[in-house]
């Protein structure tokens, strides 16, 4: 499939990652709908922050991906989807449980099954490291057991099963991408990294949940890249492709080296409220990457502290977008 020819749906296209996303496929030439959650405000999400001349390009479409006829209509005539739209926050998972089962799960099923109906010659389903849980083996590899210890993580991976089953039951050409912990530019404090860099370039205390946990990160130009050769590659469909850097760090050590690019010399506190209920924590994800390698030709490009200083620099372009220090879910 070529990209620049294509006429792509993309869900979540508000959203951090659905923004560079679009960005991305407008560069590209391609046609591009983007479906946002519709409120009355007609909020666009972080589209708004893309140039007038970018969104000249894209057709805003406002929609609930519950709402199966909307994406139905939506997606005829388009020769691809990428499905990113879902709730994503763990802690919001706690306290809207079914919300994140609905939106995700049922969400999921209306894009496939639209997807089926009108023809889409590939379909781009988007995944989360949440899925495999605590690390019981490293790296992480997609043979890896998937353990649902949150409702976000558990309505991913109905999600992610739904897709498989639409690729086995009906050739669905489905493609899984499986990202492990995205970071740049325009993302929210709902993520650790700007809740580091907000704290830290505003206050005298950073305030974070658990400090030993270890994740890995990915820049977001890197992981926009995966996607697109996901939607390109042959030999692809069908199959789960973890996206990640193959390097692990933990919050504590992250913290510290935000803190030191930053020049501030805040301390760094646990806030028991940003604290996961023990079971439910995750506490290591490090992503073996060796089939984004071996398939789509893929490895990240840009280093941690390359990303963090482009990340860094951003926020501070545009401290007033944030809250820092108020713990957003």
């Amino acid at each position: 499939m070529d990209v620049g020819s294509s006429t792509i749906f993309l869900t979540g296209g508000g959203g951090f990652i659905g923004s560079h996303l679009t960005e991305y496929f407008v560069e590209q030439n391609a046609t591009v709908k983007a479906l946002v959650k519709y409120t009355s405000r007609s909020d666009r999400g972080m589209l708004d922050l893309l140039p007038p001349e970018t969104m000249q390009s894209v057709e805003v479409i406002s929609g609930d991906l519950k709402d199966g006829d909307a994406i139905r209509r939506a997606t005829r005539d388009v020769d691809a989807i990428v499905h990113l739209g879902s709730i994503i926050s763990v802690p919001y998972s706690y306290l809207s449980p079914r919300e994140t089962i609905e939106t995700n799960i049922l969400g999921t099923l209306n894009v496939l099954q639209a997807a089926r109906e009108n023809g889409v010659g590939r379909v781009v389903h988007t995944s989360t490291s949440e899925v495999y849980g605590t690390a019981r083996s490293v790296p992480i590899d997609e043979s890896h057991p998937l353990q649902g210890q949150s409702p976000y993580s558990a309505s991913k991976i109905g999600a992610d099963k739904i897709a498989e089953s639409f690729f086995c039951s009906f050739d669905l050409p489905v493609v899984t991408i499986r990202p492990f912990n995205t970071y740049g530019p325009r993302q929210s404090a709902r993520a650790v990294i700007p809740t580091i860099v907000t704290q830290a370039l505003t206050g005298k205390e950073v305030r974070l949940g658990a400090l030993g946990s270890t994740r890995d990160f990915t820049y977001v130009g890197d992981l926009v890249r995966a996607f697109a050769l996901a939607l390109a590659a042959p030999g692809v469909v069908g199959e789960t492709i973890n996206v990640g850097s193959n390097f692990e760090i933990a919050i504590l050590d992250l913290a510290e080296r935000i803190l030191s690019l930053c020049g501030s010399d805040a301390a760094i506190v646990t806030e028991p409220v940003r604290r996961r209920p023990e079971k439910s924590e995750v506490a290591r994800l490090w992503c073996d990457n060796t089939r984004a390698r071996d398939l789509l030709g893929w490895a990240p490009q840009t280093s941690l502290e390359d990303g963090l200083k482009a990340t860094i620099a951003w926020i501070a372009g545009n401290i007033e977008m944030y809250r820092p220090g108020v713990y957003v879910r």
